[in-house]
């Protein structure tokens, strides 16, 4: 999200380590409170069991204590699983310890690319002449981003997630399902789940439905959830959801498809 955004004390993205992550701005429980109820609507069942990592390196100041019970309490009354820690003050690391919650920064730095390390120089050498090298091959085309296809319906409480690419679904997705890609979704079935494009952060990333209906939708982070149902405009038909502006607000539009 961009520097004018609004700014929350919580968001949550997806991780390669196979949890969510909870990026904290704030570790007052009432605070959390408060922003958890504005973005998921109360719904205190929203989560299906997930585990959760919280994220500390946006933190806006450091906290004298944690209150991790209240945390834990929490995150819980949304049905997520708290069972780590990134980038926690090192003060705060014992406590954090004491409540079951693991340091996860080595597991997180195994978990990216590793840097190339760059070629040994050879020692000076007088230079000897050689002939003019030969011009280099120009190289492939990359291909664009991979797509997952899933071909049956997905039914309450199944997840599926398009790692490192865009989602296709052609049977559709029941309510209580969850489908997320680090790409755009498109789904040519019912959309009635919880659909989450863009989670790895891409702003780009869309959400295309022939029949919209979801419980919630996120792009890049960016939530909306619909407990006072669907406008009128959008149920039951093909719209398509976007971040746009400089400040990212997250449009939900109509799209006339014949």
């Amino acid at each position: 999200m961009s520097a004018s955004a609004p700014v929350r004390p919580i968001e949550f993205r997806n991780t390669t380590l196979g949890a969510t992550v909870a990026m904290l701005q704030a570790t007052e429980p009432p605070a959390l409170a408060d922003a958890l109820h504005k973005m998921l609507g109360g719904m205190p069942d929203f989560f299906n069991g997930e585990a959760v990592i919280l994220d500390f390196s946006g933190l806006r100041a450091v906290p004298a204590t944690i209150d991790w019970a209240g945390l834990n309490s929490l995150l819980r009354r949304y049905r997520l699983q708290p069972i780590g820690v990134f980038s926690l003050p090192a003060e705060h690391a014992e406590s954090a310890r004491r409540a079951g919650l693991a340091e996860l920064d080595a597991a997180a730095l195994r978990d990216r690319p590793a840097a190339q390390a760059p070629a040994p120089q050879p020692a000076a050498q007088t230079p000897a002449p050689t002939p003019a090298p030969a011009p280099a091959p120009t190289a492939p085309l990359q291909s664009g981003q991979p797509t997952m296809f899933v071909d049956r319906p997905l039914r309450s409480g199944q997840q599926v997630y398009a790692r490192g690419a865009d989602l296709v679904l052609i049977g559709g997705v029941s309510p209580g399902a969850e489908v997320i890609a680090d790409g755009s979704i498109h789904c040519y079935g019912p959309l009635r789940g919880r659909a989450i494009a863009g989670a790895q952060g891409g702003e780009r990333a869309r959400i295309i439905a022939s029949n919209f209906g979801p419980e919630l939708v996120s792009i890049a982070g960016v939530f909306r959830t619909f407990e006072r149902g669907i406008p009128e405009t959008l149920a039951g038909r093909a719209a398509q959801v976007r971040l746009t502006g400089a400040e990212h607000t997250l449009n939900i539009e109509p799209l006339p498809l014949v």
